[in-house]
């Protein structure tokens, strides 16, 4: 009977061991298991992150239209910070001027630089395209709302033209008491600051009908166009040559913004300027 009685009592005891094995065993995995779902977790983190940080910054499509005299050569820089910010950046040289300099004529208007940058919007297959005219290009830009506004998001005028209806470049620079700068010379605008022998990227000749040609604007959807204005200020500065054509947007209910800086902002304050194009989206 005392032998029955110990091996039960063994039994017991190895019951109890056997199920202390199998509870130590479930908690094993249990870890093992929460271990296991709690990596994945991180992992699925570490994936989406860079998704969800990519899709909070708006990615814009900008197509910059230079100033007299010089080319998409001169906005490189501009593009080059803007693509690495995730944004596309069309930089289209207008007909005559930098890399196509061969293409110059004296027949060359307005009219022709506004078809350039309308068909490179359109074969481009370009929409909701924020535009951008430095200088001279505002009188493009103005031009290429007028044709295609149902393909523009937003008109940004940097240091700019803001033409009205059957205005020029040179019957503005003389409502603003200056002359257009440079010199006349067979049917072209020759910069004179160019030296003989300077080699490209550097401004050219322009058609002088560019400058001479008024602007045509039949369409009352143009004004419909969000719009920033950009001033362009030098450092110590209170006034600029362009202050009458941000009075005009102030007028016209635009935004606009000043930018301690040059003329060529470009070149003299890339960073800041593409930090104000990415906010007027």
């Amino acid at each position: 009977m005392k032998r029955n009685t110990n091996a039960s009592y063994e039994k017991v005891l190895q019951a109890a061991d056997d199920h202390r094995a199998v509870e130590a065993s479930n908690g094993r995995h249990m870890i093992q298991r929460r271990t296991v779902l709690a990596s994945a977790a991180l992992l699925l983190v570490s994936v989406l992150r860079p998704v969800v940080a990519q899709e909070a910054v708006t990615k814009t499509t900008y197509v910059v239209v230079h100033g007299a005299w010089g080319g998409g050569w001169d906005w490189r820089t501009v593009s080059d910070l803007l693509t690495s910010r995730g944004h596309r950046v069309f930089r289209p040289t207008l007909t005559g001027l930098g890399e196509r300099a061969h293409l110059a004529s004296p027949d060359i208007g307005l009219d022709t630089h506004i078809l350039d940058i309308v068909n490179t919007i359109r074969y481009e297959n370009l929409r909701d395209v924020t535009l951008v005219g430095h200088s001279y290009g505002g009188m493009v830009i103005t031009g290429v709302a007028d044709r295609i506004p149902d393909r523009i998001a937003h008109l940004a005028y940097v240091d700019a033209f803001v033409p009205e209806n059957g205005e020029s470049v040179m019957g503005l620079a003389a409502v603003r008491g200056a002359t257009t700068p440079g010199q006349v010379q067979g049917g072209f605008m020759v910069p004179s600051w160019v030296k003989p022998g300077t080699v490209p990227p550097m401004d050219v000749p322009q058609p002088l009908k560019t400058f001479s040609e008024p602007i045509t604007l039949k369409n009352p959807l143009r004004e419909r166009i969000p719009t920033t204005f950009i001033l362009t200020v030098d450092r110590g500065a209170d006034t600029d040559a362009f202050d009458m054509f941000a009075a005009r947007a102030k007028a016209k209910g635009w935004l606009v913004q000043r930018l301690t800086a040059d003329h060529n902002a470009q070149r003299s304050a890339p960073n800041e300027l593409c930090t104000l194009l990415e906010h007027v989206r």
